[in-house]
């Protein structure tokens, strides 16, 4: 599974921050990038570098994630996120990832992400879903 996985690879990809990016709680002369808008960009980084390396039956689910957003992005920048694989074992994959503006690096992060054969991932969740439904 993570046999073809190369540890040491990388990817960037850059966001422009829109408004939907960006917090609106302290005024629009405050709005900048969020947390969250910049946890899920960084999960989906991470996800578009381990695509790369897996089956086509395979996707990806997040484990866990250790963010540090250390600073400020505002409405209208762009932000570049890139991630890492610094460890494979099993279907356990581990990122490093960082943000940065073109100002300043903006966030760090420690991601795992757990490779998954689909098909098998929707029977599971089918059956969780029969549980409740009982």
């Amino acid at each position: 599974m993570t046999d073809t996985i190369e540890v040491g690879a990388e990817l960037t990809e850059r966001h422009d921050i829109d408004k939907d990016r960006t917090i609106g709680f302290m005024g629009e002369e405050c709005r900048v990038y969020s947390t969250p808008a910049l946890l899920y960009d960084t999960e989906i980084a991470c996800r578009n570098l381990l695509m790369k390396f897996i089956d086509s039956d395979q996707d990806s689910v997040g484990t866990h994630v250790e963010l540090n957003h250390t600073g400020p992005t505002l409405l209208g920048m762009w932000v570049e996120i890139t991630a890492k694989i610094v460890s494979a074992k099993g279907p356990a994959v581990n990122f490093e990832v960082t943000a940065r503006d073109a100002l300043e690096q903006v966030a760090t992060c420690q991601h795992t992400r757990y490779v998954v054969n689909v098909e098998s991932t929707k029977k599971r969740l089918r059956g969780k879903l029969d549980k409740f439904n009982a």
